[in-house]
């Protein structure tokens, strides 16, 4: 199974630390990514040499005679709460206080309630269910195994997973219900409802049938969706970052303003991985997503100008879709080293409200799953 990181995550660094104060800690804690399950893990999970120890004993968890000891093993409510809290108290303890802060490091007690802990639980639950009524794709007990080994083989400080499996009694079935659930089931939650046109269907007519009523530039602005408009300048900087308080709009470098060429052409002309191999790029299964170049070479900068001459002024593309909205873009104007782009979006609904309003209770009861 491929793990996809996702770019929001956050934490409470340093700088970030030392202007909470103890009234304040608890609900900026509580509402950063650091306590998400997906930050918990993701924590653990960049790439580096794994500790081969560690992989070994893990992998030793997953003997069939261990596993068939705890297939028909359950959990109750009370008891995965307990395990979370042992989870926290591990981040917590790794967390950093700023030297600045003259006050000592509070206790996780001060930081987070055990009401939160329970809606952590209670949320996870809600999405492990959610897979299995509205996708009917409950999560496996190899789901969870393959998920659990690829954590021990992928992670960048196994001590501190050491740390965690040695909270959660080294029990592998407590580990893969209350350390890999959480962050599996959100990630396949997310990219489930993310594209089904069982959900998003209507808005994507709409958004249609927008194009098809208004279908040139100048009448964009009367579509149902949110208009914006951004300018894009070619920068000779190196700096990786695009620069978004320039004066007159965003500032790219070479590299970031040849992808965003490559990006414009597929969008307007279709462009497959293989059109666009002097870029090295690769494309998604749905959506047009953040593109990776090599260096480009003389023969690639002659490539990128006959790209860039593909781009059309005064065109609406193709509705397009990512896992937030449904768009379409139109340049307005364009020189060697300036883009004049305006984009119309249809936002869709995220998936906390849409769970909330489905599901008329939190599901409790799955506190009582097993392995199977």
């Amino acid at each position: 199974m491929c793990y996809t990181s996702r770019p929001e995550f956050q934490s409470l660094g340093p700088t970030n630390l030392n202007n909470l104060t103890a009234q304040n800690l608890n609900e900026n804690t509580s509402q950063s990514g650091f306590f998400t399950p997906r930050t918990l893990i993701a924590l653990l999970l960049c790439a580096a040499t794994a500790c081969s120890i560690l992989t070994g004993t893990l992998l030793a968890f997953f003997r069939p005679d261990v596993t068939a000891k705890v297939s028909n093993r359950a959990l109750t409510f009370e008891e995965r709460v307990a395990y979370q809290r042992a989870i926290e108290e591990v981040y917590w303890r790794h967390r950093i206080w700023p030297k600045e802060r003259p006050d000592p490091k509070p206790s996780l007690d001060v930081v987070m309630s055990t009401a939160q802990i329970e809606k952590k639980v209670e949320g996870y639950l809600r999405n492990s269910q959610a897979l299995e009524d509205y996708w009917q794709r409950p999560l496996t007990a190899e789901q969870l195994q393959g998920e659990m080994e690829r954590m021990a083989q992928h992670t960048k400080q196994p001590e501190v997973l050491r740390e965690l499996f040695d909270a959660l009694g080294n029990d592998p079935f407590v580990i893969a219900e209350c350390l890999v659930r959480p962050a599996l089931a959100e990630r396949l939650l997310t990219n489930w409802y993310a594209y089904d046109q069982r959900i998003h269907g209507e808005l994507r007519q709409r958004a249609e049938a927008d194009l098809q009523t208004h279908p040139i530039v100048e009448q964009m602005k009367e579509f149902s969706g949110k208009y914006s408009e951004i300018d894009l300048l070619r920068s000779d900087s190196s700096d990786e970052k695009p620069n978004h308080s320039a004066p007159r709009g965003v500032q790219l470098n070479s590299r970031q303003w040849d992808e965003t060429v490559q990006n414009l052409a597929a969008t307007f002309n279709g462009s497959t991985t293989e059109k666009a191999y002097a870029f090295g790029v690769r494309s998604r299964q749905r959506g047009i997503t953040a593109l990776r170049s090599a260096d480009v070479s003389a023969h690639s900068k002659n490539a990128a100008t006959k790209t860039y001459e593909t781009i059309p002024i005064g065109q609406l593309s193709a509705l397009q879709e990512d896992e937030t909205r449904y768009y379409a873009t139109a340049a307005l104007s364009k020189t060697d080293d300036h883009f004049k782009l305006a984009t119309v979006s249809w936002p869709k609904e995220p998936l906390e409200p849409w769970l909330a309003r489905v599901e008329n209770q939190v599901p409790t009861g799955m506190a009582a799953l097993t392995a199977n």
